[in-house]
């Protein structure tokens, strides 16, 4: 069965609110205007350090590489700084714009090329840039460089010694971009940011210890109350205990010898368009792969559903509509299992044995998706296709190739695993980590005596009322349109981190005095065309 999923629409976004060519009006009426003397106020910008994970780091379109590092906060922060009294900005720039990283000269798993919008297919879908990136893991560079952020790092990396060495990245104990840049095999990220007595800082730090778990539709763990990462998987919740301990460290380091800075929170990850593009019913009724279905479908189904109102969950009833968009069968792993039930009553009624069996390993803890489900962006890409290894499980459980082809189809036969969804019980696990986690980084801030920006606040505007710029346009939360967001739908836009950097001056005016250009987000793109 082919796709039934549409994206939507990208047509008139290149003149809206990505254009690279939109220009400031002139309003000085023509008469030069007067010069602004520009000061740093009580911080001392003479060495910037700016430390963090992909966010820090620039990385846009799923991938980090040279014109995103350009484009990073930190360095439009720096260039404002410059105005001010503010030194050099180094960046261990990524050799290409391609993004992806080899290790050998082999490409580096996981590590992909940059996204770019293809219209091969006819309907407007990121696609991965082809090539081989230029940029070797194994040739390290010479630092100290400024911008410290590493895409994929957790609060508890940045002070762990040998995150950035090689040997230890061939057991995945070490992250490839600070294997590049790392001032020894043995360094912390901590100790490099240090180690160059910085005078002033950020730190934007905590995303990834509640992003990776959203992103695999909660399919990680919440590891509350356990204290020891060592025990940790990639897509777990981080401790509030640990988070509060390291933060506290990081903090203790970099304010050690007077210098000032500036922190930020964390965004609501399920805000971001990686998780509101797709919708919870796109199959579509006149789609001519599923349309003709509907009614067999429906015909295979009432005999589930009958079971479902006899074990007293209605609510699970799986129905396709021929009007109107249907939605996703998923597996919600919140639910009762009801496999054996199912089972059990299914064969009461007649049915055999192996295929009871099959039908309750299937459905026992399915139900169609609704608007508070939140369907994770690579599940466009799932939606409707035949499952290969759905199809191998249901062979080896014995179901013929034919009847276990059918059986296979994602979120239409086969429910959707939960990799591709964030249901409300995950959402709410996902809430209340962020509130302890911006908790902690208030209540700290406070003891440290320094200022927060509201990234949280920032990004929800941008999704809800869009956040107007000085040409009229509006820049919002839209997957790919709306100029905020990047490709791949997470990380920020170079218009995107304009706004970032805004924020910062503001805090930075706000609480040390000082007084800064601010940044022009017209002057960067909202989404970079190739």
């Amino acid at each position: 069965m082919k796709k039934i999923i549409t994206l939507l629409a990208f047509f008139g976004f290149l003149i809206v609110s990505c254009s690279d060519d939109d220009t400031l009006p002139d309003d000085t009426g023509g008469m030069t205007p007067e010069p602004v003397n520009y000061t740093s106020g009580s911080a001392d910008f003479s060495t910037y350090v700016a430390l963090g994970n992909s966010l820090t780091a620039g990385f846009s379109d799923g991938a980090l590489f040279s014109a995103g590092q350009t484009a990073s906060f930190p360095n439009m922060l720096a260039t404002s700084f410059a105005q001010a009294g503010g030194g050099e900005f180094t960046i261990p720039f990524m050799n290409d714009d391609l993004g992806g990283l080899t290790l050998g000269g082999m490409p580096l798993e996981d590590f992909e090329n940059r996204f770019i919008l293809s219209f091969a297919s006819g309907s407007p879908a990121p696609v991965r840039l082809d090539g081989t990136g230029s940029t070797e893991v194994s040739n390290v560079l010479s630092g100290p460089f400024n911008n410290m952020g590493v895409p994929g790092a957790k609060i508890y990396h940045l002070p762990a010694a040998g995150y950035g060495s090689l040997d230890a990245l061939a057991i995945g104990a070490a992250n490839p971009y600070y294997v590049r840049f790392a001032s020894s095999p043995t360094a912390s990220m901590i100790g490099d940011a240090v180690a160059q007595n910085p005078t002033f800082f950020t730190l934007w730090i905590g995303n990834n210890d509640i992003l990776a778990y959203a992103t695999e539709g909660g399919d990680g763990e919440n590891q509350e109350g356990n204290t020891n990462p060592l025990t940790y998987g990639s897509s777990d919740i981080t401790d509030s205990g640990l988070f509060t301990l390291v933060y506290d460290q990081l903090l203790q380091a970099l304010t050690a010898n007077g210098a000032n800075g500036v922190l930020a929170n964390i965004p609501n990850v399920t805000s971001i368009p990686y998780f509101t593009t797709v919708p919870s019913a796109p199959l579509d009724p006149t789609n001519p792969d599923f349309g003709p279905q509907i009614p067999t479908l429906n015909a295979t189904y009432a005999q589930l559903n009958q079971v479902f109102e006899f074990l007293g969950v209605p609510e699970r009833s799986i129905t396709f509509s021929t009007s109107a968009a249907s939605a996703l069968v998923i597996k919600d792993e919140s639910l009762t299992d009801l496999s054996a039930q199912i089972t059990g009553a299914l064969q009461v009624g007649g049915l055999d044995a192996p295929t009871a069996a099959v039908i309750g390993f299937l459905y026992g803890q399915a139900r169609q998706a609704n608007e508070n489900d939140l369907i994770v962006l690579p599940a466009q890409n799932a939606i409707a296709q035949f499952n290969e290894i759905a199809f191998a499980t249901l062979q080896d459980l014995g179901v013929p190739a034919a009847d276990a082809g059918q059986l296979s189809v994602n979120g239409i036969t086969y429910p959707m695993e939960d990799k591709w969804v964030l249901t409300p019980s995950e959402q709410e696990t996902i809430a209340v980590a962020l509130d302890r986690f911006n908790g902690i980084i208030t209540t700290l801030a406070v003891q440290y005596d320094l200022p927060v920006i509201d990234v949280k606040a920032l990004l929800e505007r941008a999704g809800s009322e869009g956040i107007p710029l000085s040409d009229g346009s509006t820049i919002t939360a839209e997957f790919a349109t709306g100029g905020g967001f990047s490709l791949d739908g997470v990380h920020l836009s170079p218009r995107g981190y304009a706004l970032i950097a805004n924020a910062f001056i503001e805090a930075i005016e706000t609480k040390y005095g000082a007084e800064l250009p601010e940044v022009d987000p017209l002057e960067f793109t909202g989404l970079y065309i190739d």
